[in-house]
């Protein structure tokens, strides 16, 4: 048994959508340690571009490229299936990455920013990985499945609106369709797993964490006493797409510090202090 192969997706193909910032970018960089080509896309262009450029210019095994694509719509998913089946008819690895995300209080929210959200969030997810099962099978083996990510939330687990209702139920969603695919998908040996994040510094978090300061204070109110890191993205990424991780599927990891374990303060305390 070798420590570092338990972890290696060396020689494998692998696609992350929306991965040219935040989380996106830091899974992207982990499949490229551990020597996969990535391919990234998103509909800006010009940001995943700068983005496998940076990360290409690292050194590691393996390489990223980027193109455009948009998950958002059916025309768009199917321009996606066809720039990953450009690079061959095999692939290992699908981050169904890409999401969006709405904020206003729950007297003003509006019914807009529902279909925009479940659209991307949950419809574009379960499209595009439907799209991509071929490919998919097709590089699966019992000894070696292929793996799909989903980006949930800890939002998705615990009763958190914080102003985003429409973000939070497409999480939930998200984590059950993992369950649902995961075992759908297990006689294909496909693996269907999801990440539970809780506050990382990125675009979408920017609001709450885009200063050192803020971010701290973010942190403060996490269990564990601090936001998550790219290395825990990464760990948690190379784990689940190397040979150490290809006996769990649906399962909902929950990347958060522990805020998925916070309850209401001991019923008792009071009255026996």
């Amino acid at each position: 048994m070798d420590m570092n192969g338990l972890f290696s997706v060396s020689g494998k193909l692998a696609l992350v959508t929306g991965g040219g910032t935040g989380i996106g970018r830091m899974i992207a960089e982990a499949l490229a340690m551990g020597g996969a080509r990535v391919l990234i896309c998103s509909r800006k262009l010009p940001a995943v571009t700068a983005t496998a450029d940076e990360i290409n210019a690292l050194g590691y095994d393996g390489s990223v490229e980027a193109f455009a694509g948009d998950v958002s719509t059916e025309e768009g998913i199917v321009a996606v299936v066809a720039e990953v089946a450009k690079r061959g008819d095999k692939l290992h690895i699908l981050v169904n990455n890409a999401g969006i995300t709405w904020g206003a209080p729950l007297d003003e929210f509006p019914h807009a920013a529902w279909q925009k959200v479940m659209s991307v969030n949950v419809a574009g997810l379960f499209h595009l990985t439907k799209s991509l099962l071929g490919p998919l099978a097709n590089a699966a083996s019992d000894d070696d499945p292929a793996r799909v990510i989903n980006l949930g939330s800890v939002m998705g687990s615990a009763a958190m609106g914080d102003g985003a209702y429409s973000y939070a139920a497409s999480k939930a969603a998200v984590h059950h369709l993992t369950r649902i695919l995961g075992k759908e998908l297990a006689d294909q040996r496909i693996t269907v797993n999801a990440f539970a994040p809780g506050p990382f510094r990125s675009k979408m978090t920017a609001f709450a964490t885009g200063t050192e300061d803020s971010a701290q204070k973010v942190g403060a109110d996490v269990p564990l006493g601090r936001c998550g890191s790219p290395e825990d993205i990464a760990g948690a990424t190379l784990y689940l797409c190397g040979p150490a991780g290809g006996y769990v599927t649906g399962a909902i990891l929950p990347l958060d510090g522990g805020i998925h374990l916070q309850t209401a303060d001991n019923l008792f305390r009071s009255a026996l202090e």
